[in-house]
């Protein structure tokens, strides 16, 4: 609450000066009560007692004590707790300012090898970086949503190969003890093409001449090989535009798309490897690659960083570094979403980067989701496909609406169903903490109940109902005095929901978010059951404003973390 502690600041200030406290030790205590039913903002005061050698549970009531004419404030156990005016925090709503953001901001996600189509796991990253990108708009910033395209790695070749030298029939007989293609997904490219990479894998372990293949077409196109390059963009292309369709559907897109092989063909991964080779923690192995030897600059663990192999090759990590220099030439701040087995060579890739005299990004590390027996690979074929599961969803949506809503038209059950089910799986991997594991099970991800977005969803619509009821804007009205408990309730969510958000984007944890807009959509519902809008046709111009302001703030805030912002269930 920064407007409530901008109020309360001043005259805490001076009665601390009364009691002889010095510094400003108290602005970093002062911070937000842990239990709501203590207060909006609290100051412990065992440091400020200690400076001054007496009780914080004696200081604590000193300033009660002197606070207590201008201020809602009490002590319990040498804690001080303030509590906003119900009025100021009705009249904060009703005011309803915004913050005008400043950020420029390039956000680097998803970028999955193009070789198949998205499955659960793969989807964490695009749900996570699309919603710190939701979210940053939301706050008034300027962002890039960027996705990097792996056009010339080992898992490219692998499906270029495949395609190549596979018919369908032979990927059909290498497959057999596998499930067939799903017949709802056959004209899907990044469906039908799994199956290719998946032959080719299984074959590898049998043939391995196929490796020494597909070795030979990743250095031809690291070396830029145009008829390499080319065949590698008609195999994975199609998967992509496969993948950015099931993307679409749950509402990510992309502003921009960067590809690996464009560093090597300007020359920009040879500069890097040039500049690297100059610098004093350089060094070259016995068959020849270089690397950097980061453990001068105080790396632990796998200290050698590898940037050019003995032939004289770039590495992935290498491309990333060119790719990196790149952006921030941008003139954006990066920020990049990755997998926690990234760790290590993204702290390579940032250490190097800042040898070279750059920044190293800012980077989100999500922990996988799992299957009950184990890791999702698309490798291997145990996965859950995002497709099958967004149909999965929007089936089970449609039962749930026209058992409730039997009046309803097919077409409206199928609008309805499509956003509620979209909606419920992207809220069910997003309100987990990003470096939280889970494993997935199709009870959670389906559920509609408790702590879901159906839940913030209905609350959304129920706000809107309550305006075509009245059927214009808000006008002027009259605070009350004084406000009821569940008002009150309501105004505190609603002016905590800039701090949230704040910290959100700090942390880049958007769960946090997540949960404000639940505790938003609960305050408002028990609002709506105590403070009735409309008696009797006519409307009651506080409740209405608050109504409004609430309505405003959950549309606002479901697009911002990709829940579809119904305006009727």
């Amino acid at each position: 609450m920064k407007g409530f502690q901008n109020l309360i600041e001043k005259d805490l200030e001076s009665a601390l000066t009364d009691l002889g406290v010095s510094g400003d030790l108290w602005r970093k205590l002062l911070s937000h009560s842990r239990e709501r039913s203590q207060g909006d903002l609290t100051l412990p005061c065992f440091p400020l007692g200690k400076q001054l050698s007496r009780s914080p549970i004696d200081m604590a009531d000193d300033l009660v004590t002197i606070l207590a004419s201008k201020h809602d404030v009490s002590a319990t156990n040498g804690y001080l707790n303030f509590k906003a005016d119900g009025e100021w925090l009705a009249q904060r709503a009703i005011d309803g300012k915004k913050k005008a953001g400043s950020k420029k901001i390039l956000i680097e996600h998803t970028s999955a090898n193009p070789n198949g189509p998205f499955h659960v796991g793969r989807a964490r990253n695009a749900i996570l970086g699309d919603t710190m990108v939701r979210l940053y708009r939301l706050n008034g910033d300027e962002v890039k949503a960027e996705y990097y395209v792996d056009d010339m790695g080992k898992q490219v070749a692998i499906l270029a190969w495949a395609l190549a030298n596979l018919s369908s029939e032979e990927v059909d007989e290498v497959l057999a003890d596998k499930d067939e293609i799903n017949p709802k997904w056959e004209e899907k490219a990044d469906h039908a093409r799994v199956r290719w990479y998946q032959a080719a894998q299984a074959l590898r372990e049998q043939r391995p001449e196929i490796d020494q293949e597909i070795a030979k077409m990743v250095h031809d196109s690291e070396d830029g090989d145009d008829s390499v390059l080319v065949a590698f963009e008609n195999a994975y292309q199609p998967v992509l535009d496969g993948m950015l369709e099931t993307l679409s559907r749950m509402g990510i897109g992309f502003d921009t798309f960067t590809r690996e092989s464009v560093f090597v063909i300007d020359g920009s991964v040879a500069k890097v490897m040039a500049r690297l080779e100059s610098l004093e923690i350089h060094g070259t192995a016995d068959n020849g690659a270089h690397f950097l030897d980061l453990g001068a600059r105080g790396l632990k663990g796998k200290t050698e960083f590898f940037f050019r192999r003995g032939d004289g090759s770039s590495l992935y990590a290498t491309r990333d570094i060119a790719y990196h220099m790149w952006k921030w030439q941008q003139g954006f701040d990066l920020l990049n979403v990755l997998g926690e087995d990234h760790r290590l060579q993204s702290k390579q890739v940032g250490m190097a980067l800042e040898e070279l005299g750059e920044k190293a990004p800012e980077v989100i590390f999500y922990a996988f989701i799992k299957l009950p027996e184990g890791k999702m690979s698309t490798r291997k074929g145990n996965v859950v496909f995002m497709d099958d599961l967004l149909d999965e969803a929007k089936e089970h949506a449609a039962a749930v609406v026209r058992e409730l809503r039997p009046e309803l038209d097919i077409d409206s059950v199928e609008e309805i169903a499509e956003a509620v089910g979209v909606s419920a799986v992207r809220f069910n991997i997003i309100r987990v903490s990003p470096e939280k594991g889970f494993t997935f099970t199709w009870d959670e991800a389906l559920s509609f109940e408790g702590n879901s977005a159906p839940f913030i969803m209905y609350s959304h619509t129920r706000a809107c109902s309550i305006a075509r009821k009245v059927g214009r804007g808000s006008n002027d009205c009259t605070i009350p005095s004084p406000i009821n408990q569940s008002t009150k309730e309501l105004l505190r969510t609603i002016e905590l929901g800039a701090d949230v958000l704040d910290r959100t984007l700090k942390e880049s944890k958007p769960h946090l978010y997540a949960n404000h807009l639940l505790e938003l959509a609960s305050t408002f519902n028990a609002f709506y059951r105590d403070n009735p809008v409309v008696v009797e046709g006519v409307v009651d111009e506080f409740n209405f404003a608050i109504c409004e302001r609430t309505r405003v703030l959950l549309h606002d805030g479901m697009v911002g973390i990709g829940i579809e912002p119904l305006t009727s269930m």
